[in-house]
């Protein structure tokens, strides 16, 4: 479709277009001058069709037209619909075609023999199915008699092309999706090859059974060429040269820029094919041919190396289990004492259905084998179908990695020095290799990338942005490069999460956030949905901290003190805790609608007010003694920081407001008590799952240590408890936030 979007603006047409994302090829066109939509919509061409009034649409067979808004649009308006094939075909009336079809290596074959056309002066125009690396693109445009075209076989669209000349590379089951059978897709190439004139012929690799068939299939003149014994000498004989001789062999040794046995079959078929122009009252150099075949750069995803060195990255379209053998076999000989990981997305659930037990046998080539899920195109699942039953036939080392997007990390986590990667298949693999560079080129930074995560939509929200704001400075100034991220803006009001993924994504998130969808495992679970590693304990280990009531019974199970108490959940339920009590939200912060009731009365406003916020609430004996918090960090208790407000209880108000509580560290308390809370306090830590930095709150009675709670996410502000007693231990609010974050990345390195 890009190359047809050049052919028409070359020749002076307006041309418009639209694809489902943003990619390279979009880029492109943009820059030549073709505007592009991303994302399909009839508004894109009613506002074409107002400036251009008697156009046409030209369609793709890749998607369902039935579904497409732009095709709606054109019926509705009365436009002519012209397939990409009928467009192409009547482009290419002017010349004399060179038609280049095949189940494999049209692409390449077209551009090996384009080149050497070229190469002899001919100056051809060259239509290719993808980016020719020499011409930037894939259309050449020449003023010559000829046009050196790609013509696939798929929903038969080389039907629409006046071929003078076949060149047939082979012919194997595929697009059976569209043919039903071998036999109707045979039938279907003879048709065209029948089209052949007189004063043309068709040029076929005799050493393909199916190309073969096809000749004996049909009248047209014929030449042949092939690189096995049979054809080898007649293929010398004939053009002078054996692209697959050894150095001890008659003629002389072409060498081509492109490995593998494949492609010098490739490049014997495109130069028996210049030399069937001698035969249409054309005078070819076929030396000259020669030279451009040899000094031909290749096609974009072609085995395209995008990365030489000590891990050499390649990109591949091979997506049928010939041409997977092929590239395999071409990538070997390049880098013979190289390990190979191949890194394959089967393209379409028929394809792959079809030649279920052949995938295994040729990636059993490769040294070790990465599987992606299946790319459908234009398909909807098969039931049974999955690339599941590929890895199960695969019996060297093998991962499979169901979501592409997971690709470049997880590869670059199994490779090392020496390995050659190869990108392979035809779908959104494409976007696999360049984005593996770019995790390697990550490697290269050493500052850590951090983002640092505060705000949410907690009841919390303005304490965790002074959180947020502290960490961040600490960081920057400890040499990290530390960003301030709002979860909460990012999805309920811009609606993109592009800062969490690929290779743009942080090192690491430092969690500053408290209250609901922060401790609770909510903003985990969404940093696990995007392969973020974070500070702090995990998801299982959030939600049942953040729950009071079941963390009192856990806690309770593993012989820990607790306050009795009673869990309410609707304001009919009866209190049976009498006066004085402590009346709290059984799922926000420790100090979040706290109410310290010293009636019966005091005790039912104080349940209302709890209620207020949802998960139900604590309604728990008032336990009269010394208030402490014992941080836990990364598995070791800080001292505990004794809690002294000036007036009143430790609410909200006093916990927050610089001055109004007298925090002591460390707590007033005798030697032995200190050692059984930070005991109590690392229990506690570990009986929940806890990771990273918590916070236990408790009340001494005499020699009785009463849990109240766990803070899996302890408040980092000026006021804050664990920073003063990391403060008290000689460990910086710098040095906190940097063990804190270095704990997150060794746990997440070990998985």
């Amino acid at each position: 479709m890009s190359a047809l979007a050049r052919m028409l603006r070359h020749r002076e047409f307006s041309t418009a277009g639209s694809d489902a994302v943003a990619s390279l090829e979009v880029e492109r066109l943009r820059d030549e001058g073709t505007e592009v939509h991303v994302g399909h919509s009839a508004s894109a061409l009613r506002e074409f069709v107002a400036n251009n009034p008697g156009c046409a649409l030209v369609v793709t067979d890749a998607i369902d037209l039935s579904k497409s808004p732009e095709v709606a649009e054109a019926k509705k308006r009365g436009l002519a619909i012209v397939r990409r094939s009928q467009a192409l075909g009547w482009l290419l009336r002017p010349y004399k075609v060179i038609a280049v079809t095949g189940t494999h290596g049209k692409t390449t074959t077209t551009g090996l023999l384009g080149a050497g056309l070229i190469a002899a002066g001919l100056d051809p125009l060259v239509v290719v199915g993808a980016a020719i690396l020499d011409w930037e693109g894939p259309i050449r445009e020449g003023k010559g008699q000829y046009a050196v075209v790609e013509a696939c076989e798929a929903y038969e669209a080389y039907a629409d092309i006046n071929p003078h000349i076949v060149l047939l590379t082979n012919l194997e089951p595929d697009h059976l999706d569209y043919h039903g059978t071998y036999e109707n897709l045979r039938d279907s190439m003879v048709r065209f090859v029948s089209k052949i004139p007189p004063n043309g012929g068709l040029v076929y690799c005799a050493d393909d059974r199916g190309a073969s068939e096809i000749a004996e299939l049909t009248d047209v003149k014929c030449l042949a060429y092939g690189l096995s014994e049979a054809w080898l000498q007649q293929t010398f004989n004939k053009f002078g040269f054996g692209i697959n001789a050894s150095e001890s062999d008659a003629g002389k040794l072409l060498k081509l820029n492109l490995p593998g046995d494949h492609n010098r079959m490739n490049a014997t078929g495109a130069l028996a094919a210049a030399s069937l122009l001698n035969d249409d009252n054309t005078v070819v150099d076929l030396d000259a041919v020669e030279m451009g075949i040899a000094r031909f750069g290749g096609a974009e995803r072609r085995l395209q190396v995008l990365l030489e060195g000590p891990i050499t990255v390649i990109d591949d379209y091979a997506h049928h289990p010939s041409e997977i053998a092929a590239s395999i076999q071409a990538v070997k000989q390049r880098y013979p004492d190289r390990r190979l990981v191949v890194v394959y997305q089967p393209h379409m659930y028929s394809r792959t259905l079809e030649h279920i037990t052949e995938f295994p046998l040729v990636l059993n080539e490769a040294d070790m084998v990465v599987l992606t899920d299946i790319y459908p195109a234009r398909e909807a699942p098969i039931p049974g179908v999955s690339s599941a039953r590929i890895a199960e036939g695969i019996t060297k080392p093998m991962r499979y990695v169901p979501s592409r997007h997971l690709l470049p990390r997880q590869v670059k986590k199994l490779i090392q020095p020496g390995d050659v990667v190869v990108g392979m298949g035809a779908g959104t693999i494409s976007e696999f290799a360049p984005d593996l560079i770019r995790e390697i080129e990550r490697d290269a930074n050493p500052t850590k990338k951090v983002a640092v995560i505060y705000g949410g939509d907690s009841s919390e929200r303005e304490v965790s942005i002074l959180s947020g704001n502290a960490i961040a400075r600490a960081l920057n100034s400890a040499g990290y490069d530390a960003e301030l991220i709002d979860v909460s803006e990012c999805l309920l009001r811009k609606g993109n999460v592009i800062d969490f993924t690929g290779s743009i994504r942080p090192d690491v998130a430092f969690l500053a956030v408290h209250g609901t969808h922060a401790e609770d495992g909510a903003i985990q679970g969404f940093l696990e949905l995007v392969h973020v590693p974070y500070t702090g304990s995990g998801i299982l280990a959030s939600a049942v901290a953040i729950d009071k009531n079941r963390t009192k019974q856990l806690l309770s199970s593993v012989g820990i003190r607790c306050p009795k108490g009673q869990w309410i959940n609707t304001a009919s339920e009866s209190v049976s805790v009498p006066a004085p009590a402590i009346i709290k939200p059984n799922r926000e912060g420790s100090t979040v609608g706290l109410t310290f009731a010293q009636s019966d009365d005091q005790i039912a406003e104080g349940v209302r007010m709890a209620l207020q916020y949802p998960g139900g609430c604590l309604v728990e004996e008032w336990v009269v003694g010394m208030e402490i918090s014992v941080p836990v960090l990364c598995g070791s208790a800080l001292p505990p920081v004794e809690i002294c407000p000036t007036t009143g209880g430790y609410d909200f108000a006093n916990k927050y407001t610089p001055g109004a509580t007298e925090e002591i560290v460390p707590a007033r308390l005798p030697e032995h008590l200190i050692q059984e809370v930070q005991r109590v306090a690392v229990l506690a830590h570990e009986t929940l799952g806890c990771e990273g930095a918590t916070r236990t709150d408790m009340i001494v009675r005499g020699d009785e240590v009463f849990v109240l709670e766990v803070n899996t996410l302890p408040g980092m502000t000026s006021t804050s408890l664990l920073p003063n007693s990391a403060r008290a231990a000689g460990i910086s609010f710098e040095e906190l936030c940097s063990r804190i974050l270095e704990d997150a990345l060794k746990r997440y390195a070990s998985t």
